[in-house]
């Protein structure tokens, strides 16, 4: 079965950062690194429950070649991806900004 990917626009803006900081770094990065996100979505469009809860019923999934971490929830049918951040970020920050979404 597959699954519905929806997006936060909170999400959103986290991709377009990552992107803007890659692309900064040598042309071209980010696109690479949108390619390993698109990858990581059609993946857990597949089969997001691989993954335990870490936190209140949000699940990560790590982004290859990228220090990356997708944040989403499982509703139904529904992957609702709440965040991609940093994998080195404080988790009390992450935590926080879960709590928003």
């Amino acid at each position: 079965m597959v699954f519905d990917l929806r997006v936060r626009p909170e999400a959103e803006q986290d991709l377009a950062e990552a992107f803007r900081w890659y692309e900064l770094q040598r042309s071209g990065l980010g696109h690479d690194f949108l390619h390993h996100v698109q990858a990581g979505f059609q993946f857990l469009e597949r089969t997001p429950l691989v993954f335990p809860e870490c936190y209140h019923g949000v699940r990560q999934h790590l982004i290859k070649r990228f220090p990356y971490k997708i944040f989403y929830k499982v509703e139904a049918q529904t992957v609702i991806v709440l965040a991609v951040v940093y994998g080195g970020r404080d988790p009390e920050w992450v935590k926080k900004r879960l709590q928003k979404s």
